[in-house]
């Protein structure tokens, strides 16, 4: 990874012949993916992240022999990074290997009863028999529901801006006619009987950041595009393919600074000129992307700038995400046991609605959890020791502007609670064999990737926080200023923010234009 030292020199430097410079804050996939494309369109690109590695929340920690990817486990839509790899002259294949994940995940309920997702629909359809006879029917319109949104939620608007009002007004229509002032879960409540199967095709907004039974039901659309294209582990890990996004930045001619923060974007005349480290060295450039958090951006990378859209006041009213307590932990001598737990896992509590409300509503630390246990070690030997596994197990929990919890003391306390679940209900003995540990709580995801109230997600995704509401691609409040990432539109999740960067794409000038 190229390292640029002393700044002083790079911050001087004056390459001939000269090409417009541009300067990506933060190195989360959004970052690296809007490098590549600003690289791609001419710019002399530096990407500059507070971590040590690229990837941000998709990045890793290597600890006793044991890799823990921190945040996305799986790739879905692999058109998309084929696409984006394709925009640089590259082949994503070259670079990377996905293994398809048949079954997806499984989920597993307190009674013993287990729904098997997979790609099959035959398949599918059975798994949805087994549990209730009488919603196969049901099941069958879902999906159909499920298709129409995603080929007009993520193929239409996920793949274009919609920083103008006009971009909303024409979409109205679609809006009503695919209900989306529906819910997530009202729209599978419509179609399931069972509640157990309303919780399995309505759980999917957690993914990235939403209440399911408040964000818009265009979020359906995860279920068809699992069955279209699959589920597919990257071999290496996410944190792998954020290497090899580093690789191609640097072959591009492009600069990665790491172990570097911005703490301000220079703007001049309503214009982004550059940005101040908070080392005080300030590097100039003529297209400024933010990858850091959209109400980090607006709140303190752009503390001394006149707001006209997003204010203080309007920051304090924006809902962000649920935020997460991960427990990475290594095992020892354990691949051959608990053959009947795969590489994800969901483990529900007893309660669904009322602990969402719990979480979402009342920003109550609740006494029960669902947990997403990640054991990639069954698919990629590569995270882990022979003959041992590593894991991560992931409870959704309220973000920090709740108040209420002091997580210094419940971090022991609710590891503890997260431990029994794992021992009643998957994992047994697991206690004796845990050989190396870390523990996230809120409070790491708020100092760790400057996530206002630690939330997981950023700005959460309801309708009226989506599209034209949510922050746009290309910023209001300066010119030359440019967003991607979880907190801009289209949103969350691994193919939101790589889908950030191709909208992006389609708004900055290529660099010849430029001066």
């Amino acid at each position: 990874m190229t390292r640029v030292e002393p700044l002083d020199s790079f911050v001087a430097d004056t390459d001939a012949p000269a090409r417009p410079k541009a300067v990506v804050i933060g190195a989360g996939l959004g970052g690296l993916a809007a490098a590549m494309r600003l690289g791609a369109k001419g710019y002399a690109v530096t990407v500059i992240d507070k971590l040590d590695v690229p990837g941000g929340r998709g990045s890793a920690i290597w600890q006793d022999g044991h890799r823990f990817d921190l945040g996305p486990t799986i790739v879905t839509v692999p058109q998309l990074y084929r696409d984006l790899w394709a925009a640089c002259g590259r082949d994503f294949d070259d670079d990377m290997t996905l293994k398809a994940l048949d079954p997806f995940y499984e989920i597993r309920w307190p009674d013993g009863t287990k729904f098997v997702a997979q790609q099959d629909t035959d398949k599918l359809r059975a798994e949805v028999a087994k549990i209730s006879p009488d919603d196969v029917a049901g099941f069958d319109k879902f999906l159909n529901d499920s298709a129409k949104r995603y080929w007009f939620g993520f193929e239409d608007l996920g793949r274009r801006s919609m920083h103008k009002l006009w971009d909303l007004v024409k979409v109205l229509p679609t809006f009503g006619m695919l209900r989306a002032d529906r819910s997530v879960y009202a729209h599978a409540a419509k179609r399931f009987k069972n509640e157990k199967l309303r919780m399995a095709f309505s759980f999917h907004p957690l993914f990235i950041g939403g209440d399911p039974v408040h964000v818009t039901s265009m979020y359906i659309l995860v279920s068809y595009l699992e069955k279209e294209f699959g589920v597919h582990y990257a071999m290496g890990g996410i944190a792998e393919m954020a290497r090899k996004m580093a690789d191609v930045i640097e072959d591009q001619g492009g600069a990665l600074l790491m172990d570097t923060e911005v703490d301000r974007i220079l703007v001049n005349d309503g214009k982004a000129q550059g940005v101040r480290l908070t080392s005080g060295l300030d590097m100039a450039a003529d297209v400024i992307v933010s990858n850091a958090d959209a109400g980090h951006t607006y709140d303190r990378l752009l503390a001394d700038v006149p707001k006209r859209r997003w204010t203080p006041g309007k920051l304090k009213k924006t809902r962000y995400s649920m935020s997460l307590f991960v427990w990475y932990f290594g095992t020892k001598g354990t691949r051959d046991m608990w053959g009947d737990v795969g590489h994800h896992t969901i483990l529900n509590a007893p309660r669904y609605t009322e602990l969402l409300d719990d979480i979402f509503m009342k920003g109550k630390l609740a006494d029960d959890m669902s947990l997403y246990v990640h054991r990639p070690s069954v698919t990629d030997p590569s995270v882990a020791p022979d003959g041992d596994d590593s894991f991560y197990v992931l409870s959704p929990v309220p973000h920090l502007g709740h108040g209420g919890v002091d997580w210094k003391t419940e971090e022991p306390k609710y590891k503890a609670k997260m431990l029994q679940v794992l021992e009643d209900q998957l994992l047994p003995g697991l206690a004796d064999k845990i050989s190396t540990e870390v523990v996230f709580t809120p409070e790491t995801f708020r100092d760790r990737y400057l996530s206002p109230h630690g939330a997981g997600f950023s700005i959460e995704p309801r309708i009226l926080q989506s599209a034209w509401f949510r922050p746009h691609n290309v910023s209001e409040e300066a010119k030359g200023l440019y967003l991607v990432g979880a907190g801009t539109h289209p949103g969350a999740g691994v193919p939101g923010v790589i889908s950030t960067a191709e909208v992006l794409g389609k708004l900055v000038p290529d660099a010849e234009t430029v001066k």
